[in-house]
């Protein structure tokens, strides 16, 4: 077995203190703690007494740059060539949009005016419609009117041959020309 050189170093109480604490915290002996405390000090050639840790700054430093390259070197690549192309395609979509809207408003434009012209068709069919109704109406009355006009004159007629039949020889004319009077006047009343 190899014997272990010991060295003893010198430090006031109050880092005893806080020694201990951080030994019993991280649950290892002092002697280990020391051990990887001078170990991390130099692989990581920190300098202890920098509280603000200047190379752990620097790293944090390089990996920003590094990042913000890469950033830029995505936004030169991707971003900007997207930005445009998609700028174009918004342009191209609106002049698409707006020559579609103007073609469909032409042909609602026109297919509006043709149904016009058949809505004033359908007006003109629709009084021509009521006119012949009217006219129907008007020639059914005068049917109706004429076979009124018929049976009134045959009953005209028939009391004429009745009284003219029961008229002899001896009847004066005087009776005959009333007759044919009241016959006359019942005609010109119908």
């Amino acid at each position: 077995m190899e014997h272990e050189t010991l060295r003893t170093v010198k430090f006031p109480e109050a880092v005893a203190l806080k020694f201990d604490k951080i030994a019993l915290k991280l649950g290892r002996s002092k002697r280990k703690l020391f051990t990887q405390m001078v170990d991390y000090f130099f692989r990581s050639k920190k300098d202890p007494s920098d509280l603000n840790d200047e190379f752990l700054k620097t790293t944090l430093l390089k990996s920003h740059k590094d990042y913000i390259g890469f950033i830029r070197t995505q936004e030169n690549e991707l971003l900007i060539p997207i930005k445009t192309d998609v700028t174009r395609m918004v342009v191209k979509l609106g002049e698409i949009v707006d020559c579609f809207n103007a073609q469909v408003i032409r042909h609602n434009d026109k297919l509006m005016a043709k149904q016009l012209v058949l809505l004033d068709n359908q007006d003109v069919q629709v009084r021509k419609f009521s006119q012949t109704d009217e006219l129907m109406k008007l020639v059914l009355n005068k049917l109706e009117t004429k076979d009124q006009l018929k049976r009134k004159f045959l009953h005209i007629l028939d009391a004429y041959i009745k009284a003219r039949n029961s008229f002899s020889i001896t009847t004066a004319g005087k009776e005959k020309d009333e007759l044919i009077q009241k016959t006359k006047d019942l005609i010109n009343y119908l």
